[in-house]
């Protein structure tokens, strides 16, 4: 039987993705992410180097590799762990802490 569950309340350290911050994990070719069709290139974050490659940012964790759209949050846990969260669904899912 199916039930309904809420999410924990959890608080996480997180910002919002900026390029030269050093968030990302890596960068993929933008040309091989298209060719491989490993998702749909709408708003990526694509960041053109000196030497005319354009790369874009990835985040890897357990769940697999993540790349960066424009207005992303990148959620920092505890554990040293990183994970994307989209702009559209960052304030829903997260208020701010008051300190």
């Amino acid at each position: 039987m199916k039930k309904k569950y809420t999410r924990a309340a959890l608080t996480v350290t997180a910002q919002q993705y900026e390029v030269n911050q050093g968030l990302e994990d890596g960068f993929e070719l933008y040309t091989k992410v298209i060719t491989n069709g490993w998702i749909s290139p709408d708003n990526l974050v694509h960041i053109t180097r000196p030497d005319g490659a354009v790369v874009c940012p990835f985040i890897q964790n357990r769940r697999g590799v993540t790349f960066i759209r424009e207005g992303d949050y990148i959620i920092f846990d505890d554990n040293g762990e990183c994970h994307v969260c989209g702009e559209d669904k960052f304030p829903q899912r997260y208020q701010p802490v008051e300190e």
